[in-house]
């Protein structure tokens, strides 16, 4: 069976990386704000693994809004970056790329704490599963982290300290601004697991 990530840079699918092993990762550069850190990240943890790391672009910033987004907040947005539908574009855009290594299943990196918004929560990973291989040749979506937080997938992947110091996670800017939810959740998550982590 082969299997591919679509591969953001942060802490979730950077750990998904190290622990499922997947033979090609895709990152997409839909227009986000963090883009090229995204992208440095996920291409470092490809080369540490041996993954062949995919590229896709596609600038969809006029779409979005907010903190990830070159726009300012849309006042009837749920959230202060928000970009709609958004997970469902980028599952589709790697999944169009991973039928083409014939990819029998694509991981994903939902973690339980994505829940908050409907494109987090295990109903929609069973319906882009089903979706996907409804679609084509029958290619899988999986969350295989989706039942943990991202402190016990840290831990349950095992990833080396100096690895998971990679990821990218600040959704305003390629060098972190320590302001946002995802640079909060980096330091909230590091700090949890300092102790545990190991060297390779």
């Amino acid at each position: 069976m082969k299997s591919g990530l679509l591969l953001s840079g942060g802490m979730d699918s950077l750990s998904i990386a190290w622990w499922k092993r997947p033979d090609i990762a895709i990152t997409i550069d839909y227009g986000q704000k963090a883009a090229i850190a995204e992208k440095q990240a996920s291409a470092a943890v490809c080369r540490e693994l041996g993954i062949e790391h995919h590229v896709i672009t596609v600038d969809c910033s006029s779409l979005g809004s907010g903190d990830m987004a070159h726009a300012e907040p849309d006042p009837s947005a749920p959230a202060s970056d928000w970009w709609p539908y958004r997970n469902q574009l980028l599952i589709s855009l790697a999944a169009m790329r991973a039928i083409k290594a014939r990819v029998n299943v694509l991981y994903i990196g939902t973690v339980r704490s994505d829940e908050g918004h409907r494109d987090g929560t295990k109903e929609f990973v069973r319906l882009m599963d089903a979706l996907v291989s409804y679609q084509e040749w029958g290619m899988r979506v999986e969350a295989p982290a989706i039942g943990m937080t991202t402190v016990e997938l840290i831990r349950a992947s095992g990833v080396p300290a100096h690895v998971l110091a990679w990821s990218h996670s600040c959704h305003k800017s390629n060098l972190p601004c320590g302001a946002c939810r995802g640079c909060n959740k980096y330091v909230e998550s590091y700090e949890e697991v300092r102790g545990d982590l190991q060297e390779v």
